[in-house]
């Protein structure tokens, strides 16, 4: 979890997935994860990644990771 200068935890934002639009994305859409299914589904390669400048260094990319990670278990 991304820390704030001061020590205080930043609180985990949430991460929506996208099926349609194969993404993981923060829920302003403006942070997001996309990624691409094949072997008939079992199979996730992540693409791409991108956070806006302005809230780069506070995990985002590591939150998206995480939740595709999760969801690439099931």
């Amino acid at each position: 979890m991304a820390t704030r200068s001061g020590g205080a935890t930043a609180e985990a934002p949430k991460i929506v997935w996208n099926e349609r639009d194969k993404r993981f994305e923060t829920k302003g859409k403006k942070a997001y994860l996309e990624y691409k299914l094949r072997n008939g589904g079992k199979v996730m390669d992540i693409i791409h990644t991108f956070v806006p400048s302005s809230k780069r260094g506070l995990g985002l990319a590591s939150h998206l990771s995480v939740a595709a990670f999760n969801h690439a278990q099931y």
